[in-house]
């Protein structure tokens, strides 16, 4: 059986067949979590509410969580439908399931949070029926439901499983050359990549992937990878062909 992973892919499904059509043909089991940006901000505007983030956070106020986690949920189902029909059983689940994922406030954001606490054992059952979840980021707290970042809800899930966690994104991994596919660079620890900060290397959207690695090695994955989402892309990045891993 190949190495278990949990995935982190993007919620757009705008030119997501290659991408589907790589996770399906996956041989070994595999968890998802999805995000879902682009639907959110949509349907969000057809109801006539503005988007509006704090570092790369999405402020949700209470009347807008219903429409996020319709969107969420409903990307979810369509993954899941791709992966099915490609092969891949597979189901879309929210944190809200099973109190799969517990969740904290964060302040001055609305109804978004972060995750406190995973039971993993739901998405090991569907793994053993012969399921491949696929969760969306909400997770619950005393007064309900939160809007969860999908890279650190990922992370979590992957410690909680004790899984490697691979995020899918739109660039090969972590550049020492900003925008030079060429300059990847292949392997990162916690050390390296504070001296890369300090370089003045990491820089605008790669700081929170990266963050989000780290975190899954901090909550017990064995290692993490960034990676551009593509076909072969799991194969690379077990191979070390592909993106960028950090190790404790």
């Amino acid at each position: 059986m190949r190495e278990a992973l949990l995935v982190k892919v993007g919620g757009s499904l705008r030119g997501a067949e290659e991408l589907l059509e790589e996770l399906a043909q996956y041989p070994g089991p595999l968890v998802l979590v999805h995000g879902g940006g682009p639907e959110i901000g949509a349907l969000l505007e057809r109801l006539g509410y503005e988007s509006r983030f704090v570092e790369g956070l999405r402020v949700t106020p209470p009347e807008q969580m219903d429409a996020v986690e319709m969107a969420l949920c409903l990307t979810g189902k369509r993954l899941a439908q791709g992966l099915s029909q490609r092969g891949r059983k597979a189901l879309s689940l929210s944190g809200r399931d099973a109190l799969c994922l517990r969740g904290r406030l964060l302040p001055g954001l609305g109804r978004v949070g972060e995750v406190v606490g995973v039971d993993p054992r739901p998405l090991l059952d569907l793994l053993g029926a012969g399921y491949t979840p696929l969760l969306a980021p909400i997770a619950l707290d005393e007064e309900g439901p939160l809007n969860v970042n999908a890279d650190t809800a990922a992370a979590a899930v992957a410690g909680a499983l004790g899984w490697p966690a691979v995020f899918l994104t739109d660039v090969e991994g972590v550049y020492r050359r900003p925008k030079d596919p060429a300059s990847r660079i292949p392997q990162l620890t916690p050390e390296a990549v504070a001296a890369l900060k300090a370089e003045g290397v990491l820089q605008g959207g790669m700081i929170p992937k990266v963050e989000a690695a780290l975190a899954a090695l901090r909550a017990g994955s064995p290692w993490a990878a960034i990676a551009k989402g593509r076909g072969g892309v799991l194969e690379g990045v077990l191979k070390g062909e592909a993106g960028t891993r950090f190790y404790p």
